[in-house]
């Protein structure tokens, strides 16, 4: 029985049972197989930090498995070898499988083209020698690529840039530093954004164009790993290129006009993350409820004391408002809507609301709740950080206030 009164349309209610079948197929029986590897961090990460070859080899299997399969570039553009499902699709899909799998099922991230990792909407406007060169090998999940916009001076003021692309002959040198970009250490190609008119980007009118660019270019450096609550490795990495040569080519869209990609790329992954909260506080709650009735203390199951139950009715709410919320961001995007206010509401909310799904799971489980092998730590993380990716809280809030002000005030 579905909580919510209108239907998803068929193919994508078909793309989520497939995507059911897909996990059960491909993702779950490879955590089984290698679960020495990708639940150990001394064996899931190098040295450095990075990701191990194994580890790397069962992430590029999965997206290949899932390119095969019609999953991978599901969403993606038909114009760029994709099945077009738009955006709705993108929430819809990622939102069931977060739900379905959990944090610790974690291979099944690579089963749908992640917008910053793979190809999406964002590489639309690349040229043709950039589609042959780099696209085809994405779509078939042979490589992935990074998002270098933030910066070590620009995280949430994302415009004012440091990095520079200098004319060059017929091209331009890149010379700058990245943070935060996740999927870097694996990468085999980086979307980069650098100011190459600083008139324009001075005066937030432009002035900033995105590149793409092999992360084996001479220049380009993954300088280290950066590590988040304590772990051993990650997946996040900072950047430094010094005189990266990038030829016409690997330009994406107009010079001068790539923040505008930019942005759109932020509005994918607020999307994705909004998804990504209220499908972990699905799956957190569910654990949560069930544990409930089979605990007992003093006689009864916890299940029966409100103290216990009526946090957990409360995040039943607020993730049912949530996923609404998120179905309506995305649909709006796929009528052609920049929903800013709407898609600001919607991550700023289902954030919150997914991490604070999570935190009761873990205070209804006790002190069990902590363990590795619940795995809702690792949602608890996962959501943590969600908090500030893609635009802080306090970011968005103060966009829903800009665009009220202005009288945006549909609601």
């Amino acid at each position: 029985m579905s909580a919510i009164a209108v239907e998803l349309p068929s193919e994508i209610r078909a793309a989520c049972d497939g995507l059911t079948a897909f996990a059960r197929a491909e993702v779950t029986p490879r955590h089984e197989q290698h679960r020495a590897l990708l639940e150990d961090p001394r064996k899931l990460y190098r040295e450095d930090g990075r990701f191990s070859d194994d580890a790397v080899a069962l992430i590029r299997d999965v997206r290949r498995a899932a390119a095969r399969a019609g999953f991978y570039t599901m969403c993606v553009p038909e114009a760029l070898g994709g099945g077009g499902l738009g955006h709705l699709a993108y929430y819809a899909g990622w939102e069931h499988l977060f739900r379905l799998c959990g944090p610790q099922n974690w291979l099944m991230l690579y089963a749908i083209s992640h917008w910053a990792f793979g190809p999406s909407r964002l590489l639309e406007r690349v040229t043709d020698e950039a589609r042959k060169r780099i696209l085809e090998p994405m779509n078939a999940g042979d490589a992935s690529m990074c998002f270098g916009l933030s910066e070590p001076g620009a995280g949430s003021d994302a415009a004012a840039l440091a990095t520079r692309a200098a004319p060059h002959g017929d091209g331009w040198k890149i010379s700058g530093r990245k943070i935060w970009t996740t999927n870097a250490p694996v990468a085999d190609y980086c979307i980069v954004f650098a100011v190459t008119n600083p008139a324009l980007a001075a005066a937030r009118r432009g002035g900033i164009s995105a590149f793409l660019v092999p992360t084996k270019s001479p220049g380009f450096e993954v300088q280290r790993v950066v590590r988040l609550f304590g772990h051993i490795g990650g997946d996040e990495a900072e950047l430094r290129l010094d005189e990266v040569f990038v030829e016409p080519w690997q330009l994406v869209g107009e010079l001068d006009r790539g923040f505008e990609a930019a942005l759109y790329g932020v509005s994918l992954g607020r999307i994705y993350n909004s998804a990504r909260a209220v499908g972990y506080g699905r799956w957190a709650l569910e654990r949560a409820i069930e544990y409930s009735k089979v605990r007992e203390t003093f006689g009864r199951p916890i299940a029966d004391y409100q103290g216990v139950t009526f946090p957990l009715a409360e995040s039943a709410a607020e993730l049912h408002a949530a996923h609404l919320m998120g179905l309506n961001a995305a649909a709006l995007l796929d009528q052609g809507q920049a929903a800013v206010k709407e898609l600001s509401m919607t991550k700023a909310y289902s954030v919150q609301v997914g991490f604070r799904a999570v935190d009761r799971a873990i205070q209804t489980h006790g002190a069990i709740g902590f363990t590795n092998e619940l795995g809702l730590y690792h949602a608890w993380h996962s959501l943590r950080i969600v908090n500030v990716a893609d635009g802080t809280n306090e970011i968005l809030n103060r966009t829903v206030v800009q665009r009220l002000m202005k009288g945006d005030t549909e609601l």
